[in-house]
């Protein structure tokens, strides 16, 4: 799987200010096109930032093309998401399916029955099991994630220490964001005391964090894998008064974690950017082979440097959902 170019960069960022999406622009197909976004439903602030961006981006390409119909499909589980696509695959022709999967081992068989259709597949974020199923691929970098993440807390804490993290959701993303920092921390002295899963959820990370504390006198740090579970993370370990947590750290760029690394907070000063407006990018990208764009396939990262006090102001979009 290859970086972003930037190339496809200025593409799809052209595609998502709507500058090669020009009012009443030729198809390069005559004939009507739909195109359906399977999503999670907005359960949590980043999936509440993919479904923003879906609709601005259905609402938008709509305008530009009126043969091009967008369905957005949120679904509050895999189960409730693979129903629907069955649903809308046994009612509609669809040309195109954006599909960000709710888990990857549920999905992939009833996206490859979809493409068996000859459906054209774009894969969002979390990927399938099967990555052969999928023609375009977006997605954040998640093992830089990880890894540079756990790079920067090692450092901090000398390449000594004990630590706990929290899992997201059982997805590809999930597992590759743990590989890059387990990798990373393999190298150091660092002892990793407790891994769980915490469903990307607030709520749950905060119930995981008691846990952690009541069975860990001393604890190091925390890395949460997501920015809600921080959220839930930090609750817990404010309530218990514990004060030997040097270090709570996240990523995806929540606005409200951004700013705490703007305000230089001394356990949480940096973050890693995912952003949710990847949804909107795939979605352009996949309507552009139909309105007479380039045609694009493949896999395409969005980087992840650390956002730190010196650059947060880059990552901060106070009007933002997420």
């Amino acid at each position: 799987m290859k970086s972003i170019t930037k190339k496809a960069r200025l593409f799809a960022s052209a595609l998502a200010l709507g500058v090669a999406l020009p009012a009443g622009a030729a198809l390069a197909q005559d004939r009507d096109v739909t195109i359906v976004v399977s999503i999670p439903a907005a359960t949590h602030g980043w999936t509440g930032g993919v479904v923003y961006h879906a609709e601005q981006a259905e609402k938008e390409i709509e305008a530009a093309f009126p043969n091009i119909d967008v369905v957005v499909s949120t679904a509050s589980s895999a189960t409730a998401q693979v129903s629907a696509l069955e649903d809308l695959s046994a009612t509609r022709e669809l040309d195109a399916l954006v599909i960000l999967p709710f888990t990857s081992e549920e999905l992939t068989g009833p996206v490859e029955q979809v493409k068996a259709k000859g459906t054209f597949i774009s894969v969002v974020d979390r990927g399938l099991t099967d990555p052969s199923i999928q023609d375009l691929y977006v997605a954040g970098d998640n093992i830089a994630v990880g890894a540079n993440t756990a790079r920067w807390l090692a450092d901090k804490l000398g390449n000594e220490g004990e630590i706990v993290v929290l899992r997201g959701i059982p997805t590809v993303i999930d597992d590759e964001r743990i590989k890059g920092f387990s990798d990373v921390m393999a190298e150091t002295n660092i002892k990793i005391l407790d891994i769980q899963y915490a469903n990307w959820n607030q709520d749950e990370a905060f119930t995981l964090m008691q846990d952690y504390l009541a069975k860990y006198p001393k604890i190091d740090a925390v890395w949460a894998n997501d920015d809600d579970m921080l959220l839930g993370v930090i609750e817990a370990v404010d309530q218990a008064g514990r004060k030997d947590i040097k270090y709570a750290l996240g990523g995806n760029g929540m606005k409200q974690v951004i700013e705490m690394v703007k305000e230089e907070n001394e356990r949480t000063p940096i973050s890693t950017p995912y952003p949710p407006s990847m949804i909107k990018s795939a979605i352009y990208m996949t309507a552009g082979q139909f309105a007479g764009q380039a045609p694009m396939r493949g896999s395409f990262l969005l980087d992840a440097p650390l956002i730190t006090p010196q650059n947060a102001d880059q990552f901060y979009f106070p009007d933002s959902p997420f």
